[in-house]
């Protein structure tokens, strides 16, 4: 399938994103200028403000389109297992897999929060949800037995295993012997899907 053709001003737009993309996580978002990204993107600094009347303007656009939450969906799509544990299992090794080759997901995702208090977010999850049902409504159907969770409660929570460990993984993990993080991902899950208390014998 030929990929759509863009219109000139859809070509501008995409050389300013892909621009502010990399200035933002190569040098912070409060360090880049819009003057920069015109410089970077090819274009006279008014020339930028005819498509995004600032450079928050900008950072949104790129958060709505490439934040990380929108590359889980595609791989969560693909995960196969037969049950819920094995499918949870296998979806967060195969996301920390493949996200971990992408550090600047995480470096975008921090900017939005501590810059913009995740104020763009509300959207991400806007879009985002419709997108997750089908994976959502599979797992139900999976063999074991899910607990009556609203199914955006046990999104979020699902994305909070995932993202707490990615995170802590970066932070605190060479902290420790590597014996002692081995398996941590396996521990995750089994928390996520267990709890932390051993269940009284029936």
């Amino acid at each position: 399938m030929e990929a759509p053709v863009l219109t000139k001003g859809e070509r501008t737009n995409r050389a300013i994103l892909e621009a502010a993309y990399g200035l933002f996580i190569e040098q912070g978002y409060a360090a880049t200028s819009m003057r920069q990204i015109a410089e970077k993107s090819g274009l006279a600094l008014g020339g930028i403000y005819n498509h995004f009347a600032s450079k928050e303007r900008v950072f949104a656009a790129i958060v709505e389109e490439r934040h990380p939450f929108f590359q889980i969906v595609p791989i969560l799509s693909d995960i196969q297992g037969n049950s819920v544990e094995e499918y949870v299992r296998n979806a967060a090794h195969t996301l920390v897999e493949q996200l971990g080759h992408y550090p600047e997901f995480l470096n975008l995702m921090l900017t939005e929060i501590v810059e913009f208090k995740a104020s763009h977010v509300p959207l991400v999850f806007t879009k985002m949800f419709p997108m997750m049902m089908p994976i959502i409504q599979r797992l139900t159907s999976l063999e074991g037995e899910l607990r009556p969770i609203p199914p955006a409660v046990l999104m979020r929570a699902f994305l909070g295993m995932f993202f707490s460990y990615y995170i802590t993984e970066i932070l605190v993990s060479r902290a420790f012997p590597p014996e002692m993080m081995a398996n941590a991902m396996d521990h995750f899950v089994d928390i996520f899907l267990h709890g932390i208390l051993v269940k009284e014998a029936e």
